[in-house]
């Protein structure tokens, strides 16, 4: 029988300690995914399987699950880099709740300070980055912001994208269709007549995918994981059906674009993808983002993440198949050791500027393609 996220929290040099959080009402990963995928929002990001991708790069995880169904909960990530002897907690896209208040952020925080060193240890700061929309239905004139800083909450360094564009499925197909701008319906339609066609594919042609997502990321000069930790992203959410791989193809079969989706609950989200070269002049990439829309709201989506607005150009292309651009309240920090933060940060400075020299970007701009990255 395989262990539990909370079994396997545990740093290795340190037992797990039992604390408040024991009372957990989602004592499985199917219970806490249930809870997730009907949290407005939630996140994959936040679904069990995110625990087990990122273990195999030295995160361990836990829950601060909510004290019922109506309260906050998160799956907290935990990282604990040698030698210094704290860990740093990360909550990606999290927490998660059905309902937000000022009461229910009350309760979170008292949580993270009382439960999360007895579960992970010694914790410099935990960093947390909701897909709350900025002065929007859950914080209108900042009001949740306020009540976070009022529990000592503060805004900290974008992890995940600040800005999104989402586009509401519940539409009927014509209108979704008519919602993109006439040149990209154009360029959607010259690449059909020129043959190419869209095609769902398995898990043995992630060698393809990540040619073309490497390619693209030389060609935009942004920084991507090795083929591997795709290939574990893919096998921990495609039993449950929540991944797809889709390509543009030409008539003879050659790969000109790839897009990686994962989903949780109603929501579809494509945190991966790319084009080459001659899929750029094809318009492949335009053929198929349309039909990965257009198969979500037929496979019973609601709504469809383009996930991350990094550069004018990126948001140019996501812009032109409608829906609505929302920005979130970004992440913030509760600081729980602050010479354990003040450490972290400058170590993770020197880490992403290593990591670009090291792929001859520079030691400014974006560590990642913004993809549920350390």
């Amino acid at each position: 029988m395989s262990a539990t996220v909370d079994e396997r929290a545990a740093a290795p040099d340190e037992p797990a300690r039992p604390g408040r959080g024991d009372r957990d009402p989602f004592p499985d990963d199917a219970g806490w995914d249930e809870f997730v995928a009907a949290c407005e929002p939630g996140s994959y990001l936040q679904l069990s399987p995110w625990a087990r991708v990122k273990a195999a790069n030295g995160w361990s995880a836990t829950r601060l699950a909510p004290a019922g169904r109506e309260t906050i909960g998160a799956q907290v990530l935990v990282r604990r880099p040698r030698p210094v002897p704290w860990g740093y907690a990360y909550a990606p896209r999290g927490p998660v709740a059905a309902f937000w208040t000022p009461d229910a952020i009350a309760d979170f925080t008292s949580r993270v300070r009382d439960e999360l060193p007895g579960r992970a240890g010694r914790i410099s700061h935990l960093r947390i980055d909701p897909e709350i929309e900025l002065d929007g239905p859950l914080d209108p004139d900042g009001s949740l912001r306020h009540a976070m800083r009022s529990q000592g909450w503060r805004p900290a360094g974008p992890i995940q994208p600040n800005s999104t564009r989402i586009i509401d499925l519940r539409a009927d197909e014509a209108t979704l269709l008519a919602d993109l701008r006439k040149k990209w319906r154009q360029y959607v339609n010259r690449a059909r007549k020129a043959g190419i066609r869209i095609v769902d594919a398995e898990g043995d042609r992630l060698a393809d995918f990540y040619r073309i997502y490497r390619e693209t990321a030389v060609r935009a000069g942004f920084l991507i994981r090795t083929e591997e930790a795709y290939r574990d992203v893919w096998q921990a959410y495609r039993p449950t059906g929540n991944a797809r791989l889709l390509f543009a193809e030409t008539p003879d079969g050659e790969a000109q674009a790839a897009l990686f989706l994962v989903r949780a609950g109603s929501r579809v989200v494509e945190p991966y993808g790319g084009m080459t070269a001659a899929g750029a002049d094809s318009r492949a990439n335009y053929l198929l983002k349309w039909e990965a829309i257009r198969s979500s709201k037929e496979q019973g989506a609601t709504s469809y993440d383009l996930w991350g607005l990094a550069t004018g150009g990126i948001a140019h292309f996501k812009t032109g198949f409608g829906g609505r651009e929302v920005r979130y309240i970004g992440a913030w920090d509760l600081v729980l050791d602050p010479l354990g933060r003040l450490t972290y940060e400058t170590a993770q400075r020197g880490r992403v500027m290593l990591a670009r020299r090291r792929r001859g970007l520079g030691g400014g701009g974006q560590a990642t393609a913004f993809e549920g990255s350390d």
